[in-house]
């Protein structure tokens, strides 16, 4: 069995006629920017199914190995890059992130 990774999940929104774009943008430029980064082992992106209030429709989990590999890629050349590209495009695609946290395992069940 693998061992459970640590989580930075991060609760995205955009404006809904924009949608489209930030989904496009999202899958084909901004992860594979981060990717370029060893410390990222994987991204999994979700919609939230069941809309009530205001909570962001978007969530992304990014797994490490470790904290310390989490801790590092803030300060790595590719972040730094994905960050500068993200500010560009939000300027004509309208999106915020709505919040993140960091989680790291406690212990995991499995059938």
């Amino acid at each position: 069995m693998a061992k459970a990774r640590v989580l930075n999940i991060v609760a995205t929104e955009c404006v809904p006629e924009d949608d489209a774009n930030f989904n496009k943008w999202y899958d084909e430029v901004h992860i594979p920017m981060l990717f370029k980064n060893k410390n990222l082992k994987k991204v999994t992106r979700y919609k939230v199914a069941t809309q009530k209030g205001e909570k962001p429709r978007y969530m992304a989990i990014y797994e490490y190995d470790t904290r310390e590999a989490l801790n590092a890629f803030p300060a790595s050349p590719e972040f730094k890059a994905a960050i500068e590209e993200m500010q560009e495009t939000q300027k004509s695609c309208k999106f915020e992130i709505k919040g993140a946290t960091i989680c790291e395992p406690i212990k995991t069940w499995e059938r």
